[in-house]
This record gives structure tokens, C-alpha cells and sequence, in this order.
């Protein structure tokens, strides 16, 4: 069950980085030069693993833009325990083999205490048995699937956190926001049926939205990379539901939508955080994307003190843009892995960071106040957002 409620304003950039943790650093290579490396020396070394380039770099570059923003303020702060940051980006291309391969640097060549990233899961989910081999943290940004932090063998990944809420509880709030808010009663479900990340959100959302008394009318699938969608879209404007469901990343979903709207499909759409890139508007158009909903991490426009202050440090650095989830996540993670290593009492000691991570308890971040449970996940908060007119606009604020 979930509940609205108003989330408690709480200290933010300054006051964080002056009070929890005695500052940190940002950039390509974010630190003073002569490091010693993660285990002395001036600076504490953090890899950002992201995709810079390739299908979802929208997703990558926007993490790596609100890491850079952290960075600098903690630094500027006097680093966590009197050491600087240095942040060294790798760009895994979108693709998990990259992502293997960027992991395997950043642990035997940089020798980082902790990674950054990636920013999808399946390409997290790449670098966990690096990660747990080498004793290096990893904490991904954005990875929803619950796979990220517990493997194959139902094992938690002892060095694997996550700074994102995972995909059940999206599409249990797509689910609840539908047959409640929208008071639907009929729904088609269109995923990618190649993506573990499209999949668990389909399957939470069925169940929660059946659960409720709602009926899955059609359920269809796509493949990424996939261009024309008209056929399937036929076939389920024939089942003349009220509502759709797309779980999907805004590539083939600002096409889905475009060519929807141009046959005639008026009803609503909804998706989760996988939306999230202005691309999806330049995609689709902003006439087609009114009467679409997302589930998201965190909203720009959310009255929020601690998220207004995020906005006007991040709108200061980035020449008047607005933030957006991404950038949002990025810019927590580093704020989450300083905290556990001021808890921890330790920068470079893998093993005590990751218990401090695991115990974190009520961690004010712009994305929501956060707890982590026994399965490394953060227990926090989801934002209904609606697009009007190209603009992303705050609706609602759900927590567990």
C-alpha cells in the first residue's frame, strides 16, 4: 500500500557538505594532481562508470553532470575527513560489455575506492561480480531492477547499492495513479520484451492494477531499436482500451507516442523513469505528449526547500538549465557514498564503507529522504509528473 505525504524540507548542498561531511570534489579528473591513490594521499578516488555515448547517453551524461555539481560543492567544502574528491569518468557506451570492461579499469588500473554507475541496470548488473571480487563499492545511480543488487542466486551483492527506488514500487504507483487518480478501468501494457527493466515494470503494474479490479485488455511487445509500431498499435487500438502502460526508454517511446497520437489513440499513456530525457519531446512532439504521466525520482517544480536549492545551485552551474531525475540521482550518490565514508569513519576501506551504506538510516538527499533495506535498496519516495505542452509537471509525491 502507499500513501501521499508531504516530505519533511531538510539540509541541502552547503549545509550538507559543511555538516555531515567536511566537503569533497568534481570534473573529468576532479582531485589534485600526485594522488596517492584511493588508499592515501590527498584525494579519494570514485569512478564514474556512465554512458556518455550510445542509445541511452542521455541518461549517463546527465548523472555525470549532477556528480560534477556535488563533487565541487563538497570539495569546496574541504573534502570528506579533509580529502578531495577525484571523480574519473569512463563512458561504457550503453553497452554492458563496455561497462564490464570500464569496471575492470577503474578497480585494477585507478584502484577507486567506490564506482559511480552505470546508469541502466542491465549495465550495472555488468559490473557487480567485479565489484564484489575486488571489494570496491558499487552504487548505481539509476539501475530500478532488482537484479542490481541481488543476484542470480537470490545472494545480496555485498558491495552493490543503488541511490534509485526499483521497479516494483513504480509500477505499483503507475498502477495505483491509473485505476485511482485516472480512475481507469481497462489498460493495454506495451513493452520491451528484451529488457528486464520494461518487464518487471509490466509485471508490477498488472499485478497491482488487476489486484485493484482494473483488467489488462492487451498486452503487446516491441523490440529496441524498433522504428515502426503502427502495426501493433493496431492492435491494440482495437482493444479500445483506456489507458497504456509503456515501460520503456524514451527512444523508441517518443516514436510509440508519435505515431499513437497520429492514429488517432487519444487515451493516456504512462511510464517510469526511463522517460526521462528531453529527447522523448523532440521525439514525439509536445502536442503528443499531453495526457501522458511518468513516475520519476524526484520533480524540478516540487515546492520542496531542500529540491529548490538543488535546482538554483544546479541552474547557477549549467547556465539556467533546469534539473532533471538524472541529474538528481548523480548529484545524491555522491552525497550518499560521502556520508557512509564520514559514518564509516574511514575513505578507502571498502569493507567499512559498505556497512555504513547498509545501515544508512533516514538520509535527507533531493530525491527523497532515504533508509536502505536488508536487500541494499533505498526506501524512499516517487513522483507522478505529467507532460504539458513539452514541460514535465508536478502531480503527486507517493511514499511506501
Amino acid at each position: 500500500m502507499f500513501f501521499k505525504k508531504k516530505i519533511t524540507s531538510v539540509l541541502m548542498a552547503s549545509t550538507l557538505a559543511a555538516g555531515l561531511l567536511a566537503g569533497c570534489g568534481g570534473g573529468e579528473k576532479a582531485g589534485t594532481e600526485g594522488s596517492k591513490g584511493s588508499s592515501g594521499g590527498d584525494t579519494i578516488k570514485i569512478g564514474a562508470n556512465l554512458e556518455l555515448s550510445g542509445p541511452v547517453a542521455s541518461y549517463g551524461q546527465g548523472i555525470a553532470a549532477g556528480i560534477e555539481l556535488a563533487v565541487e560543492e563538497i570539495n569546496n567544502s574541504g573534502g570528506v575527513d579533509g580529502k578531495k574528491i577525484e571523480i574519473i569518468k569512463v563512458d561504457n557506451k550503453s553497452d554492458a560489455a563496455e561497462a564490464t570492461n570500464a569496471a575492470i579499469k577503474l578497480t585494477n588500473q585507478d584502484k577507486v575506492t567506490a564506482i559511480i554507475g552505470a546508469a541502466t541496470s542491465g549495465n550495472s548488473v555488468a559490473q557487480a561480480e567485479i565489484a564484489n571480487s575486488n571489494k570496491t563499492i558499487l552504487l548505481s545511480p539509476s539501475g530500478t531492477s532488482p537484479n542490481v543488487t541481488v543476484g542470480t542466486n537470490g545472494d545480496v551483492n555485498e558491495f552493490v547499492f543503488r541511490t534509485s527506488f526499483i521497479d516494483p514500487f513504480q509500477g505499483t504507483v503507475a498502477a495505483n495513479f491509473a485505476s485511482g487518480d485516472l480512475k481507469v478501468k481497462n489498460a493495454a501494457i506495451y513493452a520491451d520484451n528484451a529488457s528486464d527493466y520494461a518487464k518487471g515494470l509490466a509485471a508490477s503494474f498488472k499485478e497491482t492494477f488487476e489486484g485493484a479490479g482494473g483488467k489488462v485488455v492487451s498486452e503487446e511487445s516491441y523490440v529496441a531499436k524498433d522504428t515502426d509500431f503502427r502495426s501493433t498499435l493496431t492492435r491494440i487500438k482495437s482493444a479500445n482500451p483506456e489507458f497504456i502502460f509503456i515501460p520503456g526508454y524514451y527512444e523508441e517511446v517518443g516514436l510509440i507516442i508519435k505515431q499513437a497520437r497520429e492514429m488517432g489513440i487519444d487515451v493516456p499513456f504512462m511510464g517510469a523513469d526511463g522517460w526521462d530525457s528531453p529527447i522523448l519531446v523532440d521525439l514525439a512532439g509536445a502536442d503528443a505528449l499531453n495526457n501522458t504521466f511518468l513516475t520519476n525520482h524526484y520533480s524540478a517544480q516540487d515546492p520542496d526547500e531542500t529540491i529548490q536549492k538543488f535546482v538554483t545551485s544546479f541552474s547557477e552551474k549549467y547556465d539556467g538549465k533546469s534539473p532533471d531525475a538524472f541529474n538528481a540521482l548523480g548529484y545524491d550518490s555522491v552525497y550518499f557514498l560521502a556520508d557512509a565514508m564520514k559514518r564509516a569513519g574511514s575513505t578507502s576501506d571498502a569493507t567499512k564503507i559498505k556497512d555504513a551504506l547498509a545501515a544508512t538510516k533516514d538520509l535527507a538527499l533531493v530525491t527523497g529522504i532515504v533508509t536502505v533495506d536488508e536487500l541494499h535498496n533505498p526506501i524512499k519516495s516517487a513522483t507522478v509528473l505529467e507532460h504539458k505542452d513539452g514541460k514535465q509537471v508536478f502531480k503527486s509525491k507517493v511514499n511506501p
